[in-house]
């Protein structure tokens, strides 16, 4: 079978506190580490998305509402539900995320903060799409709460 999940998918996480919440996989191990036996990936997603933004609005509630509040973790290959979304090129999420970042809570918490310092800036100098097979469509799709 065809490896798809892999750096740049964007996933919907089934289970746990993040459970329908979006993310992007960062890296993935499909026969386990020694950590883990189990196939499981790396990925950072939004657990509260920005809100919607008008024209009407002043500069300090827009950036109050463009707040984006990212995680990290290492989920289980069962727990992830795979979209047609890719966003590789657009995300560069491996020069931030490694996993000597994840090793204590302190550099945990640093890459916390230059990960959404980072989504936060794609966020506001997101251009237009073009139309449906636009990339940027895709990292739009990945700022959206998902509605079910």
């Amino acid at each position: 079978m065809a490896k798809f999940i892999k750096y740049g998918r964007v996933v919907i996480l089934l289970h746990g506190r993040h459970a329908g919440k979006k993310a992007v996989v960062v890296k993935a191990s499909d026969d386990g580490t020694k950590d883990r036996k189990f196939g499981h990936a790396l990925v950072a997603g939004i657990s509260k998305y920005p809100r919607k933004v008008t024209k009407l609005m002043g500069s300090k509630k827009i950036k109050k509402r463009t707040k984006v509040t990212p995680f990290i973790k290492h989920v289980n290959l069962n727990h992830l539900l795979p979209t047609r979304y890719q966003i590789s090129g657009e995300l560069d999420l491996k020069s931030i995320i490694t996993d000597e970042a994840l090793e204590s809570r302190d550099k945990k918490q640093e890459t916390k903060k230059k990960l959404k310092l980072y989504l936060q800036d794609k966020y506001v100098s997101l251009p237009e799409a073009k139309g449906p097979n636009d990339k940027t469509s895709h990292v739009k799709f990945l700022f959206k709460k998902l509605r079910f």
